[in-house]
């Protein structure tokens, strides 16, 4: 919380920054987002920027980490509205807040999970997004499972190659420590990538030339998911 004028300035600045960043954003996507554009729409010189931002990279990165916040936070808004021991309806209802926040925010969503704005190293600023991300919806599939339990493959039902890869994604995510087996880990990934990829094949325009609208199909995918678990009322 800031104390000082100093810091209450500085705090309005890098809001203001970003907000005009954002419009550049909307406008003309990730590409046409520049210090020198922001600076002059500010009213301030592009050097000035420098005293808040190290660079275009550091705006940038800046960006992503708090359209991803916002994401999750809308995410987390839509499971604690529900009760701490409905973890199925919590599970579905963070999905639903993930694509109502990406349809309502395609551009920021670009940004966080598109293409890089070229020139521009977004991994470590999309990395600690999608950790987050993922967590809020690997911590509730893992719950869900240790109350009600479901059918997940064996470890031998699952290649060696894969298995490899899961049992790094484990010790990075603390499934390890938490008692979540490879099967677990297994169906939550595809089910992750499942409802994740939809939704982004949604909003940068991948579905449209199928279906006009796609709503159905991702209740439908999300239905199946659910059922895979154990749900029965979605």
């Amino acid at each position: 919380m800031p104390t000082t004028r100093r810091e209450r300035m500085r705090d309005a600045t890098l809001l203001e920054i970003k907000e005009v960043a954002r419009e550049h954003l909307r406008a003309h996507g990730p590409s046409g987002i520049s210090l020198r554009g922001i600076a002059r729409d500010i009213g301030m010189t592009a050097p000035a920027l420098y005293r808040y931002y190290a660079g275009l990279d550091d705006l940038l990165a800046a960006m992503i980490q708090t359209y991803a916040n916002e994401m999750c936070d809308a995410m987390e808004a839509a499971r604690d509205a529900l009760p701490g021991d409905d973890l199925g309806g919590r599970l579905l209802a963070v999905t639903r807040a993930f694509r109502r926040w990406a349809l309502d925010h395609p551009p920021e969503f670009t940004m966080v999970f598109g293409a890089p704005v070229p020139g521009f190293s977004k991994l470590k600023a999309a990395d600690e997004a999608g950790s987050r991300l993922g967590g809020i919806f690997l911590r509730l599939f893992a719950e869900l499972w240790h109350r009600q339990p479901f059918p997940v493959p064996t470890d031998e039902e699952i290649t060696p190659a894969l298995r490899h890869q899961l049992r790094l994604f484990g010790a990075e995510c603390g499934a390890d420590e938490a008692g979540v087996p490879l099967g677990v880990l297994r169906l939550y990934v595809s089910s992750w990538v499942r409802l994740y990829g939809l939704v982004a094949m949604e909003i940068f325009g991948h579905v449209h030339f199928m279906l006009e609208d796609p709503d159905p199909l991702f209740e439908s995918e999300l239905a199946d998911v659910a059922r895979t678990i154990g749900l029965k009322d979605t």
